[in-house]
Parts: structure tokens; sequence; C-alpha cells
């Protein structure tokens, strides 16, 4: 009876699926899942908390944001860097 019931479960979780009936939905969905390499559900699922965690950035204050660049630059880089010159400034700006 066990082994009813777990394969009954599974089944009813594999049921719940997403069905997508706009086309252009359901294309940039497939594109996302191929380019991916995932199932169109996955490929929704990853766009989706991609897009609600931009969003929930945006509400935070820009200095916030700012630092939160500076601390993803800081990790790639390796450390901190050094302060440019005021005349690197005006290089780059091309004064």
């Amino acid at each position: 009876m066990a082994d009813v019931l777990s394969v009954m479960t599974t089944i009813g979780a594999i049921a719940m699926n997403l069905q997508i009936r706009d086309p252009r939905a359901r294309e940039l969905a497939e594109r996302l899942a191929k380019k991916r390499k995932v199932s169109m559900t996955e490929a929704v699922i990853e766009a989706l908390e991609e897009k609600l965690s931009r969003e929930e950035q945006a509400e935070a204050p820009l200095q916030e944001r700012v630092m939160k660049i500076v601390d993803r630059l800081h990790a790639i880089k390796g450390g901190e860097g050094r302060d440019m010159t005021k005349e690197e400034i005006d290089e780059m700006w091309g004064h």
C-alpha cells in the first residue's frame, strides 16, 4: 500500500504543469529553455525569479545598489584597487 501511495503522490506532482496558451509567451519560454538547457517550467521560474529580484533591487536606495555593484566588482577583481589621479580621470574622459 505504501508503494501505491508514493506512486500516486509522484503522479500528482507530475500532473501539476505549466500551461502557456499565449503564442509569444510560449515561444519565449521555449527559446529560454533551449538556451539554458532546462525544461520550459524551469526556464519560466528562473525568469520570474530574476525579474522579481531586479524589481526588489530597484526599490533599494541608490547608494545601497551602487555599493552592491562595487562589492561585486571587488569580488571579481580580488581586491580594493586604487584611487585614480585627476590626470588619469581626465585622460579617461578625453580632457
